[in-house]
């Protein structure tokens, strides 16, 4: 079995084991406090803390895995759920992946976060009071190319060859515009994006430029523009007063979504 950053193991064909501890997250937390959610399979979750930093965990006996999509769906939503919850309850959290799981009883954990601890409370203090946002934007797709193709004198011109066009002629023009029509339309997207971007600069700590910003949150589908960033929750308010000037334009679409743990910006934990 391997073993992931964090120092916990993750290996979904690795034999089941007597005792361990899902590890949902890791908050600021003393021995004196207390925190309680069912968890995967109507586990119980607690809290285990020492020294200012605590686990979030359940116990389990073997690593989730299944062909059932519907069931690890569910896993996956209750794995959210509690993460949400022990932010509620401590502050910002630095997550875990679905399914990281810590061979041992809770004692364990307590070694594993007295060896981590000054790194946990490092990484607790950079990021509190800090949560992941994101928005997602889409359009009115027929009209935003109705719009293009109204204000471009190159397919206009083209408009005009294809009516006056024979067939087999008219068909390679038709490729041609709608080449040229998609070229300007991803122009316009990108020219979005950038708006979008520069109008979030100065409230946001962070943005995730990575391509796949699937997991836990998902995505939309029908999108144009996918942004995910980390922001002071201070910010949240002028975060939303920022996009309302995107949303004001004709056949566009925002949605802001947040505050979530910052499942894309967490550091992997060293071993």
């Amino acid at each position: 079995m391997s073993e992931n950053a964090s120092g916990a193991e993750t290996n979904r064909d690795a034999p089941a084991f007597e005792t361990g501890r899902y590890l949902y997250c890791v908050v600021a937390a003393d021995e004196t406090d207390e925190f309680s959610e069912t968890g995967i399979d109507g586990e119980p979750v607690s809290l285990v803390a020492s020294e200012g930093v605590g686990a979030v965990v359940q116990p389990c006996g073997d690593a989730y895995d299944s062909d059932d999509l519907a069931a690890v769906r569910e896993w996956l939503l209750t794995h959210q759920e509690v993460v949400d919850a022990a932010g509620e309850a401590f502050g910002t959290p630095l997550p875990f992946r679905f399914d990281t799981i810590l061979k041992g009883d809770d004692d364990r954990v307590r070694e594993w976060l007295a060896d981590q601890r000054e790194t946990l409370a490092d990484y607790l203090d950079d990021f509190a009071d800090h949560w992941e946002y994101r928005v997602s934007v889409t359009w009115d797709e027929e009209r935003i190319r109705e719009e293009i193709a109204s204000g471009d004198e190159e397919l206009a011109d083209l408009r005009e060859r294809i009516e006056d066009a024979d067939e087999g002629t008219a068909f390679l023009l038709e490729k041609q515009y709608d080449q040229r029509l998609g070229e300007r339309r991803e122009a316009r997207r990108r020219s979005l994006d950038e708006r979008l971007r520069e109008r979030l600069d100065p409230l946001v700590r962070e943005f995730d430029d990575r391509e796949d910003q699937g997991g836990l949150l998902g995505d939309d589908s029908d999108s144009v523009v996918d942004v995910a960033f980390l922001a002071h929750e201070d910010d949240e308010r002028a975060v939303g007063e920022a996009l309302d000037e995107i949303a004001a334009d004709p056949g566009v679409e925002v949605r802001f979504t947040g505050p979530w743990p910052p499942y894309s910006f967490a550091p992997e934990l060293d071993a």
